[in-house]
């Protein structure tokens, strides 16, 4: 069963994440900063990570630095899902690594699709 972490300071909206991940039969976690993400995924490396950009403290733009300098983690696909619809967004986080940005409210079959292609589901 594919795991994944859900970083995303605002509880309800990654409740809601990790319900419709679990449609597709990925069993999830949440952490609420970045900080607990990474201690996190020491614990166990995630097969998929859901990443808001705005949060407090470290945001997803530093996580997503962070995290690609950790080894046995460049393979993970982050999939940064953010309210921020402006192009310069998308922009920065595909160029520190994100495999996709997707909108909010997340869309249960722009997120499958994507799933497929990162081969996190099939």
């Amino acid at each position: 069963m594919p795991f994944a972490l859900v970083v995303d300071d605002k509880w309800v909206t990654a409740s809601s994440h990790l319900k419709i991940l679990g449609l597709f039969g990925i069993k999830g976690v949440h952490a609420n900063t970045a900080r607990t993400a990474v201690l996190m995924m020491r614990e166990k490396k995630p097969d998929v990570i859901l990443l808001d950009v705005h949060m407090p403290g470290v945001d997803g733009f530093e996580f997503l630095k962070y995290i690609h300098q950790l080894p046995g983690f460049q393979d993970v696909p982050i999939l940064v899902v953010t309210s921020d619809d402006q192009p310069e967004t998308e922009e920065r986080m595909r160029s520190l690594g994100a495999t996709e940005v997707l909108i909010k409210p997340l869309e249960i079959d722009a997120l499958e699709e994507v799933l497929k292609r990162a081969k996190v589901i099939e």
